[in-house]
């Protein structure tokens, strides 16, 4: 026999050491490609999905019960214009204006979004992994939804308190307090499309970083497999196949008759059972002629279970298996 000329520890060593240089490269290719792809993703992305919180800020000027910069008393003027009848109502006292309270939660909204667009574009670098990308954005997405949420409550505390101090308080200070803070609520509840735009994004970057690498170590593992089994094969002699002698294919000839013998035994037998069966379940008694017969079907399965421990049967099902595992 050929003596290999690699022993299996050195051609392990010689597969791994190639594998940690592409592993390597695959790293610095991967690396390249994440860069390239984070610094192609803009910011202004989330104007398309944060253009429906916008239009709801818009709309949080005209729905106030003090003035407005610009605007003036917008919300009594859309109600006399919708009323033509309708005399707004004679006040001693001016309420406090609130609507500066949904444009101050909006920026900080698009302020909490562009944190987390920078955290997102040094984490993916850093780490490409989905688990960072819902970290981040689940992050900001309590926050804003923190705000929103706790401005009506507090308004609606504030509301419950001046009702015990009479009517300026109540409308000077509580109700337009507890309008702004309602509008509040629902654009932190229309902004949440610009974080996701953002998850989805970056997210797309680490997808294809992923399918990558996956395609890359699947692509290695087939070359070295192909390697692997090229070097044993040039290592290892080839046997070819034993053409059958004359000798084995008239014993082959012999044991599949036999066999085929025995197999119409076992179905003749098997048939006379199911008979028996089918007579025995249409009556009710046994007579002494169906015993008999019953008596000698048992004598013939008795035969042919002896006939398959028959020493020239086992020897002859032997050979049948020494020929098929040559060929």
């Amino acid at each position: 026999m050929l003596k290999a000329k690699n022993k299996p520890e050195e051609l392990g060593t010689q597969l791994f050491d190639t594998n940690g240089m592409i592993k390597d490269g695959l790293e610095e290719e991967l690396d390249s490609y994440t860069r390239s792809a984070v610094s192609k993703i803009r910011f202004s992305l989330v104007v398309k999905p944060a253009i429906i919180s916008f239009v709801a800020l818009i709309v949080s000027f005209f729905l106030d019960v003090s003035k407005v910069p610009f605007l003036g008393n917008i919300t009594y003027d859309l109600a006399q214009s919708l009323f033509p009848n309708w005399k707004p109502p004679v006040e001693n006292f001016e309420p406090y204006t609130f609507w500066w309270l949904p444009v101050v939660t909006y920026g900080l909204f698009v302020f909490m979004a562009y944190l987390s667009y920078s955290k997102l574009k040094i984490e993916i670098i850093r780490t490409p992994a989905s688990e960072t990308i819902d970290r981040l954005i689940q992050a900001a997405t309590s926050v804003i939804d923190s705000i929103s949420t706790a401005l009506p409550l507090i308004g609606a505390a504030i509301l419950l308190i001046s009702i015990r101090m009479g009517e300026e308080v109540f409308l000077g200070i509580s109700v337009p307090f507890e309008i702004k803070a309602l509008i509040v609520l629902a654009i932190g509840k229309l902004f949440e499309p610009v974080l996701d735009q953002l998850g989805v994004e970056f997210q797309n970057v680490v997808n294809h970083v992923r399918d990558l690498r996956d395609k890359y170590f699947s692509r290695i593992q087939i070359e070295n497999s192909k390697s692997l089994m090229k070097q044993l094969n040039q290592e290892t002699p080839s046997f070819g196949r034993n053409e059958m002698s004359v000798e084995e294919m008239s014993q082959y000839k012999n044991l599949l008759e036999h066999s085929a013998k025995l197999s119409g035994l076992m179905l003749k037998n098997l048939s006379s059972i199911q008979e028996i069966m089918d007579k025995l379940n249409g009556s009710q008694h046994v007579s002494s002629e169906k015993i008999r017969e019953l008596t000698t079907l048992a004598t013939s399965i008795t035969q042919a279970s002896n006939s398959l421990t028959d020493e020239r049967t086992i020897s002859g099902l032997k050979h049948l298996e020494a020929i098929v595992v040559k060929k």
